[in-house]
């Protein structure tokens, strides 16, 4: 069998490792947080930047770094933030809910 040149071996790796991340982003986008339908549900705005700081990046598990923080409906809000190390931007998702009884 003939041995596959370097350049078609390194294009199907490369081509791998963009199917990896695809992947990783549609697994993310499932996750908590990963869109408006799957919120993190935190008690107060004030919380949000905590919870963000703790939070790592599904690509590198980098940190992130909180760029905006907008309300496009109440009780909903969008965190813009981009990963220190691999400098992705992502939406993370909250929803404000309270732990007191009514």
């Amino acid at each position: 069998m003939a041995k596959k040149r370097e350049r078609t071996e390194r294009r199907a790796r490369e081509r791998e490792l963009r199917k990896l991340v695809r992947d990783r982003e549609r697994l993310a986008s499932f996750e908590p947080g990963g869109s408006a339908e799957r919120p993190i549900t935190v008690d107060s705005p004030a919380v949000i930047e905590v919870r963000v700081r703790s939070l790592t990046c599904p690509q590198c598990t980098g940190t992130y770094k909180l760029n905006e923080h907008t309300a496009p409906s109440s009780g909903l809000r969008e965190v813009l933030v981009t990963c220190t190390q691999c400098h992705v931007s992502r939406s993370l998702w909250f929803r404000l809910g309270s732990s007191e009884p009514n």
